[in-house]
């Protein structure tokens, strides 16, 4: 379903929001609803992270894969990345004859040598693993040479989990980037944000078509997981027989 179109008061998220709250633009205005809904959407991004197993969630609306690549520098270790970067899936490098190899994670609490991985990895050359010392950062180790085992320009490739495509006031036609099916559940949490303010007999209801203040999830927010949760619909299903005990 559209964010907010403009042309039909019956048919978007923001009106299904103010119908909620018996609300309209003057009562619920316009920038509060969308700052609501955008944390409605980066929650609900969480939680399809969190749950999408093999197949790998991002939202629709970006025209771009989630993968990053990035110059080396000789000599240079540590590399960050931009703030849609939620969680990081693969590193590659290019080495000297344009292959992109894949490195491993390492981390110093892992390391059984006392001897501190920026000692053993001092000398530059081709990085064969990577520590991630922060949210946006990571660190290659050995860091990268000048060239000699390693190609520096687009060298290093960063596949990632990013945050969503976030709603902007003047967006009408735009949809949230997951399955139309549970589109609703950011209008009932926007609106649920408004109600605990003004409506609060109406709370207790969009609490249980959200579902989401349970440990168990219930309601729509249950129905969300279990779609991504089950989606791999490139491994085909086998049929098996059960076995019959005729005693």
């Amino acid at each position: 379903m559209q964010f907010y179109n403009t042309s039909s008061q019956e048919n978007s998220l923001v009106h299904e929001c103010w119908d909620w709250c018996d609300a309209n633009i003057t009562s619920y205005p316009l920038a509060k609803v969308v700052r609501r809904f955008n944390f409605a959407l980066e929650q609900v991004v969480g939680w399809l992270i969190n749950a999408d197993g093999k197949w790998q969630w991002d939202d629709s609306n970006y025209t771009n894969f989630p993968i990053g690549t990035y110059t080396l520098v000789a000599n240079q270790a540590k590399y960050s990345f931009n703030d849609k970067f939620l969680q990081l899936i693969e590193v590659q490098i290019m080495d000297k004859n344009g292959n992109y190899q894949i490195i491993k994670p390492i981390d110093q609490k892992e390391y059984s040598d006392l001897t501190p991985l920026e000692e053993a990895y001092k000398t530059s050359g081709m990085p064969q693993y990577y520590d991630k010392i922060s949210d946006d950062t990571i660190k290659l180790l050995p860091a990268p040479d000048n060239g000699v085992n390693v190609t520096l320009a687009s060298g290093l490739k960063i596949k990632f989990k990013r945050t969503a495509d976030l709603f902007l006031i003047i967006d009408t036609t735009q949809q949230p980037g997951f399955a139309s099916p549970y589109h609703v559940i950011l209008a009932w949490m926007a609106a649920r944000s408004y109600c605990m303010l003004y409506k609060k007999d109406r709370v207790s209801e969009l609490n249980a078509l959200i579902g989401d203040l349970t440990l168990t999830p219930t309601g729509m927010k249950k129905e969300l997981l279990a779609h991504y949760s089950r989606r791999s619909k490139d491994e085909r299903k086998v049929a098996t027989m059960r076995s019959i005990n005729f005693r």
